[in-house]
């Protein structure tokens, strides 16, 4: 039996978690499901620019898993993209983060 899936930690809930090409019906639209581990992963290899090594250790989890997560979420945008599909983000095992403190300057 397949040991239980760890909790990948992730910042915040995105404010928005559903995206389509402009001018395609919904009910005609085929999609991708992104994680939201995924578009942490994202976020903090592509957006933020850090080593993968420090992403991983922010979400707590292995570089080998880190880059498994980003190839899979790297795949999903990238098919939805070329494709003119959606992208529903929802699902993952995932924790949420209290927020950081902000160091006072």
């Amino acid at each position: 039996m397949p040991r239980n899936k760890k909790p990948r930690l992730v910042s915040s809930i995105p404010p928005v978690s559903f995206f389509r090409p402009q001018g395609i019906p919904v009910h005609d639209l085929k999609g991708v499901v992104l994680p939201l581990e995924g578009l942490e992963a994202l976020r903090l290899a592509d957006a933020e620019g850090l080593h993968q090594k420090t992403a991983a250790a922010r979400m707590g989890v292995s570089t080998a898993t880190f880059c498994r997560i980003l190839g899979g979420a790297r795949f999903a945008v990238a098919r939805a993209l070329t494709n003119g599909w959606s992208i529903r983000i929802e699902g993952g095992v995932y924790q949420i983060l209290p927020p950081r403190p902000v160091r006072p300057r």
